[in-house]
């Protein structure tokens, strides 16, 4: 098990990393705690690619949110993930906002961030006809866009995969060591060695740098409620409509998904644990009161669900990326939080840059393909596409997931896709199949059991997130 690289984290930010290194001629590991990727900050995030006129002009996180926004359409078209560009509008609710507004079109335009421009309560109204009564005015941003943020990683992983690299589930990092100019790590999945480290871990990410004397990383764990709500609710916003942000972030947004639900969120609220993903009435609660001042339509009738996630707000107030003074060797790409997504494919270049310094320059593969093969969506199909398809596989003519329309050809080709499901929401995240009204209610029983019979494993041993979530432990009689 000895790797060119290893990659610690398979988030948005790690995927997408190992997803670049593929181009080149390495060996490749791409280590992961959990029994699937994006399963921290990736999964439980806004999913908002964010214009670029939030971040401070001269800040990493105004460089590579710019330039994120310009490389995503490009990463989304070659890896077949949805992408819309529906803008969005920071509102104010008093004439006393309004300058702030101005300060925000200011520092966009500072950052290169195209076609800003504050409009009136009149127009407002007319591009956003469910805003609340007491708005008053709007900066648009036409350049942010809205992505679903897993499966985007997901693609990304598939395709580093379909190019050589090697997803390692399960694999905690325990410890670190270096000799002989090679780091060994001891993980959960045994001694891993490799020339070079990149730290993309997350809310970990400076517990995994201490590991070889780095002390300069301070992370604060962010937690953030958020409510998701059906797609009856999905056309009360045009564009993503935030609040005026605070000290503790972007503040709470209603936003329209790629998929047609509403979300709604996120709270703010610092804590000690970061893997502590547990909802609060509190949060809750005050993202609700917030929402309704924005869009007083917005209604918890039909909120299908409540979550959580927690973004690693680093004490520098920027993103840590580059060679760690410690060893320059293990290179930190950390504190990566709001405009991590919409900054994540730029952090993946700045990445390769910085391999080709310390290398000498890579090779490249000449057998490279960027594209990860677009998923079977049975759900978009016309009538005439849906009957063709069953003829070539029966498969997909059999519906699982009555909300969502997904078919057991869909789940089965999930689990057989490179780094493909084990767990049921694996099969969720990358389907759609329980993410229905009913949240799997109907689905999820024919989810395990196909689960079980692919991987060639009893249906006790199919869990819904890895560890110890099983969702049925043994036979009653």
């Amino acid at each position: 098990m000895k790797y060119d690289v290893a990659v610690i984290g398979a988030g948005v930010v790690g995927s997408l990393i190992t997803r670049e290194l593929s181009r080149y001629n390495l060996k490749i590991a791409l280590l992961e705690r959990c029994n699937d990727c994006a399963m921290g900050a990736t999964k439980a995030n806004s999913a908002i690619v964010h214009a670029g006129f939030d971040a401070v002009p001269g800040t990493l996180k105004a460089k590579l949110n710019v330039r994120g926004v310009e490389l995503m359409k490009d990463f989304c078209r070659e890896l077949n993930v949805p992408l819309k560009n529906n803008g969005a509008l920071v509102v104010a609710f008093s004439e006393g906002e309004i300058p702030h507004l101005e300060k925000l079109l200011k520092r966009g335009e500072e950052n290169g961030v195209p076609g800003l421009r504050i409009v009136d309560r009149e127009e407002l109204k007319t591009i956003e006809p469910n805003i609340g009564d007491t708005a008053v005015g709007a900066l648009v941003a036409p350049t942010s866009s809205i992505v679903c943020p897993y499966e985007l990683t997901i693609a990304g992983v598939e395709n580093a995969v379909s190019n050589g690299a090697e997803f390692i589930r399960n694999c905690e990092v325990k410890n670190i060591g270096f000799s002989d100019d090679e780091f060994t790590l001891a993980t959960t999945q045994g001694e891993i060695k490799a020339d070079y480290v990149i730290n993309a871990a997350g809310v970990h990410s400076g517990k995994i740098a201490k590991l070889i004397g780095d002390d300069s990383i301070e992370i604060i764990v962010r937690h953030g409620d958020y409510y998701l709500l059906d797609k009856s609710q999905g056309s009360l916003a045009n564009y993503t409509i935030f609040q005026c942000p605070t000290e503790m972030g972007k503040g709470v947004l209603v936003s329209p998904t790629v998929d047609g639900n509403l979300i709604v969120g996120p709270s703010a609220n610092d804590i000690d644990n970061g893997d502590d993903v547990a909802t609060t009435p509190e949060g809750l609660n005050g993202i609700y009161t917030a929402a309704i001042k924005s869009v007083p339509a917005v209604s918890l009738r039909n909120a299908i669900t409540s979550f959580s996630g927690n973004r690693a707000h680093p004490t520098t107030d920027d993103f840590i990326i580059g060679s760690s003074k410690a060893n320059k060797k293990f290179i930190n790409a950390a504190g990566i939080e709001s405009p991590g997504l919409s900054s994540s494919p730029a952090i993946a270049e700045m990445i390769v840059d910085i391999m080709n310094e310390l290398t000498g320059g890579m090779e490249k593969k000449a057998d490279f393909d960027p594209i990860r093969p677009e998923p079977v969506r049975f759900r978009h199909m016309s009538t005439e596409e849906r009957a063709e398809l069953i003829k070539k596989n029966k498969a997909y003519g059999r519906i699982v997931c009555r909300c969502e329309t997904i078919t057991e050809g869909e789940i089965l080709d999930a689990i057989h896709a490179p780094a493909g499901a084990r767990d049921v929401d694996g099969v969720k995240r990358r389907t759609r199949a329980g993410m229905g009204r009913c949240q799997g209610g109907f689905c999820g029983s024919k989810v395990v059991e196909i689960l079980a019979r692919e991987l060639g494993v009893p249906m006790n041993e199919i869990t819904k997130f890895g560890g110890e979530s099983k969702i049925m432990y043994d036979r009653t009689k």
